[in-house]
């Protein structure tokens, strides 16, 4: 209930302040002395639109405040809902200002003109000559019966129920819409997915893979080239080796006849004992070459592949490839999680759905046993106004 207003700059009124205490207040006086404008503030506070015009001062702010004491309203769950910090002794302030902006408040938390209707219609019901009261509004009635059953606590159980269940209606359905989704790319990303896990690749192999081709693609060319090299450092007659031994062996014949010499024919020799490593590993080289048009026929298939996978998924490297590989196993995997996650969700809310229906049956079973006590002491002070 409303324990008190202020008003301040409004209409005929300065500065006013109104405490309410309990039971039934009457404000009376003359016509023209005031009594609707306090009405009319308080319209104002529960959400009416502000007329510039009933300002007093309009070089000043006009401020309207209304403290109301709702620890009975059972309005825990509206404050939430509009994140506002609930006080059960709670304050709505509604500023007019000059330049004609309008702001409120409740408990200091900013609010838009509606929360104020939302909850102005929770707290007081104004009414007025040639207005109709809101005993046929249902939402009252119910509010009404729920006070005299003493059901408050178990509306606010069921709404907060059916709230959370409302909540997880809408997160199975946003599933329900994502793994539809995901079965029209699901069967691509597994077939994509398979796809780069058969190539095989691993990190830095294209370059070994590379490297390798460019030797068994010009194996004739290396082959004949270690040929003549190995021609031209072996042959009797007129390769290097024998005409090295023969320089070797002259400048041995000049040591003995110029020991001063004798560093020459060092670095001859040492120089012909490299030359005929040299000369052994051409020959090794060679003899371990062989022609494999299988191997060949791999590492191009294997190319070929790699190849074709960097232009299809417009990658650079297989680096890349291996990242884009693992993207793919996520959502393949993610999709299996949509199930388990819908087939949870489904589970809480069969159980909500269970828990909510009984909520409901026990409100409407203590609503309908509050009606006929309350049916019979209406009828009682109709009769005794002569009115049943």
């Amino acid at each position: 209930m409303i324990t008190s207003l202020s008003i301040k700059n409004y209409a005929l009124i300065e500065d006013i302040h109104v405490d309410f205490g309990e039971g039934f207040t009457i404000i009376t006086g003359e016509t023209g002395s005031g009594k609707s404008i306090l009405i009319e503030g308080l319209s104002l506070i529960l959400g009416s639109r502000a007329d510039m015009s009933s300002i007093r001062d309009m070089s000043k702010k006009c401020i309207i405040e209304g403290q109301f004491f709702i620890k009975n309203y059972n309005l825990e769950q509206l404050f939430e809902e509009q994140d506002i910090d609930y006080d059960h002794e709670t304050i709505i302030r509604r500023e007019i200002l000059p330049s004609g902006k309008s702001r409120a408040f409740i408990n200091d938390s900013p609010v838009n003109l509606s929360t104020l209707n939302m909850l102005g219609e929770r707290l007081i019901d104004v009414h007025s000559q040639h207005q109709n009261l809101k005993l046929a509004d249902k939402e009252f009635q119910f509010r009404l019966i729920d006070a005299l059953a003493g059901t408050e606590q178990d509306l606010a159980q069921y709404q907060s129920t059916l709230a959370s269940f409302r909540t997880l209606k809408k997160e199975l359905k946003r599933l329900q819409e994502l793994k539809t989704e995901a079965i029209k790319e699901q069967d691509y990303n597994a077939f994509l997915y398979n796809e780069l896990v058969e190539a095989d690749m691993q990190r830095g192999e294209l370059e070994v893979l590379e490297d390798e081709y460019k030797i068994i693609s010009n194996f004739e060319a290396i082959k004949e080239g270690l040929d003549e090299t190995s021609h031209r450092l072996g042959n009797e007659e007129m390769g290097i080796l024998s005409n090295l031994s023969s320089v070797r062996n002259t400048l041995k014949n000049l040591t003995d006849m110029s020991p001063e010499h004798y560093q020459l024919f060092e670095r001859v020799n040492s120089a012909l004992i490299e030359l005929k490593d040299l000369f052994n590993d051409i020959e090794r080289t060679k003899d371990d070459m062989e022609a494999d048009p299988d191997r060949i026929q791999k590492v191009t298939r294997k190319l070929n592949m790699i190849n074709n996978l960097l232009l299809k998924h417009s990658a650079n490297s297989i680096e890349e490839l291996i990242g884009i590989r693992e993207d793919l196993l996520k959502k393949v995997n993610a999709f299996e999680d949509i199930d388990d996650e819908i087939l949870r969700k489904q589970n809480v809310y069969n159980i909500k759905e269970v828990e909510i229906n009984e909520l409901a049956m026990k409100l409407h079973s203590r609503r309908k046993k509050a009606i006929p006590p309350l049916k019979d002491h209406l009828l009682d002070i109709l009769n005794g106004m002569g009115m049943a």
